[in-house]
């Protein structure tokens, strides 16, 4: 077949098996991500192997691609996570009675088939299988090239839970093909197949997926998140929040980008910050780098996501000066306030309007798992139907069930 039959042949199977899922019990779809999570580890050497030859062929972002025994391990676990969550399909979110007596209800229901095309991260293979099976939707997954060995040995592991938790094999279908026109392709909605496109990477493939998409798609943008140290910060709380935010993975879409910081507390936070970021190259406004040597930021530095141990720092004279600058230069993701004034944080919280705002905790607890999702799909950084870390809730819409006992409308 050419390409365009056997994804056109993939949607099908999808929606076909989108229908199943749809009315599937919850223990059942349960049980299928628990076995998919005991297949991971029983096939852990298989996958382990075509993760070594998809990072031996890499160039660029070794860190998100590379597998070992600890993240297979934290992928199963995830996986477990998921499928102990409470199951959101038939959730009745609200009920009330209508003076005519007539009672509406409602009740929440999968979107039916998914498509998913993202970049470098092999567990996302497994974290977007078990999401859109505990939402009872199925899903088309199409791995970067530079992960698909390691997304297609994931497959198996996947393929084979579905199989002992008796579901379609069409639940959960990986495009076998690194060929880009794939991503056109489902762009199109495989011949109306695909509800929701959901695209996670750089800001290229985002681009490209809100330009092309002929069906709904719920936006990933890259995370030029902001650190802002306000003049009443506790100096080793700053240090250590600020390192982990940068530091703990520079390759994580939650990783600070940049740091700003009251310009009258500068000279006695920033260097205890500065400190604590001796493996991180610092670019600052001239403020900055008048109190810490570092490099000269440019206008380009604001607005970057480096995706590496680097962070630009500005300084800034209000809270309002911050907000705004996150206004202009951020990408609606995350971003975060220390401060011991509570009136201050919660100024922050409200005002920033972004999809994640945090006080006094690091920018990596941008993720699902960190909130009790199990895993998550993406962040999503649009404001419609969903927004912020997507768990299987957000992978539902709802429908209106109406009771009545014979009623008429006059």
């Amino acid at each position: 077949m050419s390409l365009r039959e056997t994804l056109n042949e993939m949607g099908s199977a999808a929606r076909a098996a989108a229908e199943v899922l749809r009315t599937s019990p919850a223990q059942q779809r349960s049980d299928a991500i628990r076995a998919m999570a005991r297949h991971v580890r029983t096939r852990a050497s298989e996958i382990l192997a075509a993760n070594a030859e998809d990072v031996a062929a890499a160039t660029t972002m070794i860190d998100r691609l590379t597998l070992n025994e600890d993240r297979l391990e934290g992928i199963a676990k995830a996986l477990e996570e998921v499928a102990g969550l409470p199951d959101p399909v038939g959730k009745v979110a609200d009920r009330w009675t209508r003076p005519n007596g007539l009672e509406i209800s409602r009740v929440r229901t999968p979107l039916g088939v998914i498509g998913m095309i993202y970049e470098s991260r092999p567990n996302v293979t497994a974290d977007a299988a078990a999401i859109c099976l505990r939402s009872g939707n199925a899903v088309v997954l199409r791995s970067g090239s530079e992960a698909l060995r390691s997304a297609l040995a994931i497959g198996q592991a996947i393929a084979a839970g579905l199989a002992e938790a008796g579901l379609p094999e069409g639940s959960v279908q990986i495009v076998p093909t690194p060929d880009r026109d794939a991503v056109g392709m489902m762009l199109e909605g495989l011949s109306g197949s695909i509800d929701l496109i959901i695209p996670r990477g750089g800001r290229s493939l985002v681009e490209r997926v809100m330009t092309d998409a002929r069906v709904p798609v719920l936006g990933h943008l890259e995370g030029v998140c902001h650190t802002y140290v306000h003049r009443s910060a506790d100096p080793e709380m700053a240090a250590e929040i600020v390192r982990n935010a940068k530091l703990r993975r520079v390759s994580v879409c939650g990783s600070t980008e940049t740091l700003l910081i009251d310009r009258d507390a500068a000279p006695r936070l920033l260097p205890r910050i500065a400190a604590a970021l001796e493996d991180c190259e610092l670019r600052g406004d001239d403020e900055a780098r008048a109190i810490v040597p570092m490099e000269q930021a440019s206008e380009d530095d604001w607005g970057k996501e480096y995706l590496a141990p680097i962070l630009a720092v500005k300084s800034v004279g209000s809270i309002d000066e911050a907000i705004a600058h996150i206004r202009r230069y951020g990408t609606g993701h995350t971003e975060a306030i220390i401060a011991e004034d509570r009136a201050t944080a919660e100024y922050f919280l409200n005002e920033v309007d972004s999809a994640i705002v945090l006080w006094n905790a690091s920018t990596q607890f941008a993720d699902g798992g960190e909130f009790g999702f199990g895993a998550e799909i993406g962040i999503a950084t649009g404001k419609l139907h969903a927004r912020g870390p997507v768990g299987p809730e957000q992978l539902t819409s709802f429908k209106y069930q109406v009771r009545g006992s014979g009623q008429v409308r006059p």
